[in-house]
């Protein structure tokens, strides 16, 4: 879409995208997109003319040789590092990594490059992954930091000194807000709303999102996040412990059922099974129970009160306490936030 001429009301803030093969090409150019229509695109659409200050945008990589990113998405970098001056803002987008797979001592120069721009005053942003890019850098030693929630186990393996924070969208390393990490995939919405906000205006970061349909994800990662998860471990007897639970969590006697299934005694098995999967016994029954819940919640209109006896669950204002803790949101907030996307999905009552 053509965009009005800009009113020159000062120079375009500098922005430096990073760009290397794991990178993940919708982050990548969605951010480009985003940022680059700040100040003119709003204004274009209502016959306005565009409005003051905006960002000059550009992906940088290592070299400026062309390469492909995540699903072989190409990409031609604008500049390579070593030929990039100045920039107020480094981007690190989201990289295609497994849960398990950090960097492991790729890219030297790019490290050496972001922590120079760093010192030279630059605010460095990273989403979703891209957060595993800036602990690399060492920038986030010491520091709190965000990034998807299936990354919890790499930061804590890998980069122990990160404070990891899987739960918020945008969190903040320093006080100044020149080290910022943002969660989930579609997190670099709101880091795109947040850039424009703090470098345009909050007036223009409003309008590039009812322009994109963006949406600043208040409620942070934890409704998003599940409760259950398989970790890799080897104890034979925690594993069959998981099993069980996960079929047998609506006995209303089910710990001690699993407890006589093990063949240890209790106190060994809770000590072997905190070992092997990072939750008390407790605490795993109650996500089975909760996660349970949630796939009730998303495709029936069954009462809350009939999903809390269903799932274990004889008093309905404990579970709710528990479902609030546990996801951040009430079950009636979370079925209005979920229903909508499984019944398009045709997942109604599965």
């Amino acid at each position: 879409m053509a965009s009005n001429a800009r009113a020159d009301t000062g120079p375009a803030v500098e922005v430096l995208i990073d760009a290397v093969p794991e990178t993940a090409g919708s982050a990548l150019y969605g951010m480009v997109d985003v940022l680059n229509a700040a100040g003119n695109l709003w204004q274009t659409l209502v016959r306005e003319p565009a409005s003051g200050r905006g960002f000059r945008t550009r992906i940088v990589s290592e070299t400026d040789a062309p390469f492909q990113c995540g699903n072989r998405i190409p990409v031609t970098p604008d500049a390579g590092i070593g030929d990039v001056d100045g920039g107020a803002i480094i981007i690190l987008p989201e990289l295609w990594l497994g849960p398990d797979e950090g960097l492991g001592g790729r890219y030297p120069d790019l490290m050496t490059w972001i922590r120079d721009r760093h010192a030279a005053g630059a605010c460095i942003y990273s989403a979703c992954s891209g957060a595993v890019m800036l602990a690399e850098t060492g920038l986030l030693d010491g520091c709190m930091a965000t990034s998807h929630w299936g990354y919890r186990e790499l930061f804590a393996r890998k980069y122990p000194a990160v404070k990891f924070m899987p739960e918020p969208n945008l969190v903040f390393a320093d006080g100044e807000g020149r080290v910022v990490t943002a969660g989930g995939t579609t997190s670099w919405h709101d880091l795109a709303i947040h850039i424009i906000a703090r470098f345009i205006s909050p007036g223009e970061a409003l309008r590039i999102a009812q322009v994109y349909l963006l949406k600043w994800h208040a409620e942070g990662q934890l409704p998003y996040t599940p409760l259950v998860r398989r970790t890799e471990h080897g104890d034979a007897v925690a594993r069959e412990c998981e099993e069980w639970l996960a079929e047998g969590f609506r006995e209303r006697d089910a710990l001690r059922q699993a407890v006589a299934r093990a063949g240890v005694a209790e106190r060994t098995l809770k000590r072997r099974f905190k070992a092997a999967t990072g939750a008390t016994l407790i605490q795993y029954l109650q996500n089975c129970r909760i996660e349970a819940a949630k796939r009730q919640l998303e495709g029936s209109h069954v009462p809350v009160d009939e999903i809390s006896a269903d799932v274990g669950y004889e008093d309905p204002a404990f579970f709710r306490r528990l479902f609030k803790r546990s996801t951040g949101l009430t079950p009636s907030q979370y079925r209005r936030l979920f229903q909508p996307i499984a019944a398009a999905a045709g997942t109604r009552d599965r």
